[in-house]
């Protein structure tokens, strides 16, 4: 295996709504800032790999058009995931892996606002028994939730202190779109939005852009003093049908985790793609994360969510720690689908 090292990052600001650029322009100043920062041009990357969704954009292959943001001439190695930016981050690190390059610019955008996401995302959904009836994506985290509260794993007060701690982090988060000092009983005191979730157990809905280098071996070591190398590295499945699972565990997380060899080393932070509360403790249990990791410093999806772009943040946000120095290992975690479906594990280490 050859060790492969996040090198450099950059993302927009996560806001509610973006109004006066469309994707490619408000994904080119991120690419600028990031390959500014690490002193390369797009000639100097071996390749590129972006996550995105049709869906948002409205129209069929929409990622070409933020090929102008990278500079497709002269012709680059290039693919696509319609997928979280995570995939294409996973994707690339495989292409790595394989020898067929050393480096990869990995970048991810949504822009949600001008649609009903909630109402998108039943898309997702089988279309013969599940889609025909579009349940939006806030019902059906709420049957999940309701799942968790039967189960005795959880209380709405729990959630509560979840939506708190994760909102006062982002206060730190100049890029986060939701942030700020809330309190746990004035939220339970709150209706329900979708019963036994209130509004502060939800996530925002953000538009934005995120985007990282990945690079191996001495070449990371050339582009940066400060490397976040990936030791692990991992993406699982669940069953399609609702139905058929038990929505209070998450089994793809728990073999994901197992995989990348999570509890290999001691864990500092946990940055988890937990847009809904409940699904934080869920995410937690299914790693096995102690009450001494730090769990979303960032904030979290909590604190913004830009579809498409909030796994890949997460693994962004843990690797800017890394790098910086304020944590020595940690683990990253990306969710696609409904109620957890599909999830990946990205364990980050220091030199």
């Amino acid at each position: 295996m050859r060790d492969v090292a996040i090198v450099g990052t950059a993302q927009s600001v996560h806001a509610r709504r973006v109004d006066d650029r469309n994707e490619v322009e408000m994904l080119m100043p991120v690419l600028q800032e990031l390959k500014d920062g690490l002193g390369v041009t797009q000639a100097d990357l071996d390749f590129t790999c972006s996550g995105s969704t049709d869906y948002l954009a409205g129209q069929g292959f929409s990622f070409v058009g933020t090929l102008d943001g990278v500079g497709p001439y002269p012709p680059i190695s290039e693919s696509h995931v319609e997928a979280d930016g995570a995939w294409a981050l996973y994707e690339a690190w495989v292409k790595i892996q394989t020898g067929a390059a050393d480096t990869a610019l990995v970048y991810s955008y949504g822009k949600s606002s001008p649609g009903d996401l909630p109402r998108v995302l039943s898309r997702q959904l089988d279309p013969y028994y599940y889609g025909p009836l579009w349940p939006d994506s806030v019902s059906l985290a709420a049957l999940q939730a309701r799942a968790l509260l039967d189960s005795g794993k959880a209380t709405e007060r729990d959630l509560a202190e979840i939506a708190v701690r994760s909102r006062a982090a982002a206060k730190d988060n100049p890029y986060a779109t939701v942030s700020g000092d809330f309190d746990v009983d004035a939220i339970l005191a709150e209706d329900h939005l979708v019963a036994p979730l209130h509004k502060h157990d939800c996530p925002p809905i953000s538009d934005g852009a995120v985007a990282v280098v990945l690079a191996a071996d001495d070449r990371a070591r050339e582009l940066t003093d400060n490397p976040a190398w990936i030791r692990g590295l991992e993406h699982r499945i669940d069953m399609h049908a609702l139905g058929l699972r038990d929505l209070t565990d998450s089994p793809s997380t728990r073999l994901a985790a197992e995989a990348a060899g999570v509890h290999d080393g001691p864990v500092d932070v946990a940055e988890l793609h937990a847009p809904f509360t409940s699904q934080e403790v869920i995410l937690r249990e299914a790693i096995g994360l102690g009450e001494g990791v730090d769990i979303n410093p960032s904030g979290g999806a909590l604190a913004a969510n830009t579809m498409m772009a909030a796994g890949l943040v997460r693994i962004v946000e843990l690797a800017n720690r890394i790098s910086a120095g304020t944590a020595g290992r940690g683990v990253a975690h990306a969710t696609s689908g409904h109620c957890l479906q599909q999830n990946l594990i990205c364990v980050l280490e220091a030199n």
